[in-house]
């Protein structure tokens, strides 16, 4: 488990310092024309502030994973279940063009394995516990 956090702290830290990197990367890689696209102004602040509180995670948690499960599934289920709405909301939110940008094919499955992901992670207490019996 400590790996997992340092690896989200470094991430974090990388995030916070270099956001327009990671961003630039991520268009590269999930849109067919990623040189269209156009930030809003508030999306590299937003991803600093992203990196933050990944860091403040990483740091705190043991005392942060309780009330984060239930954010985890809050999330996790509509990408899941929904993966068009979910994908079009989070591109209509990071850029002005969201109607020119086309993400690659691979994007809607992957969008619904990692909503499949969040939702394991929300509810995996309950399946461990019910393994045990209690």
């Amino acid at each position: 488990m400590r790996r997992s956090l340092l690896a989200l702290a470094v991430f974090a830290v990388i995030e916070i310092a270099v956001p327009d990197r990671i961003v630039s990367r991520a268009e590269r890689l999930a849109f067919e024309n990623p040189e269209s696209a156009r930030l809003r102004a508030w999306t590299l602040p937003m991803a600093r502030i992203e990196g933050l509180i990944a860091l403040w995670l990483a740091w705190k948690w043991d005392q942060a994973w309780p009330g984060l499960r239930p954010l985890f599934g809050t999330v996790g289920l509509p990408a899941l279940v929904l993966p068009d709405p979910v994908l079009d909301a989070a591109i209509r939110t990071a850029y002005q063009n969201a109607d020119e940008i086309r993400p690659k094919p691979w994007v809607r499955p992957a969008t619904r394995l990692l909503g499949l992901c969040y939702v394991l992670v929300a509810i995996w207490p309950a399946i461990r516990r019910s393994e045990r019996g209690g």
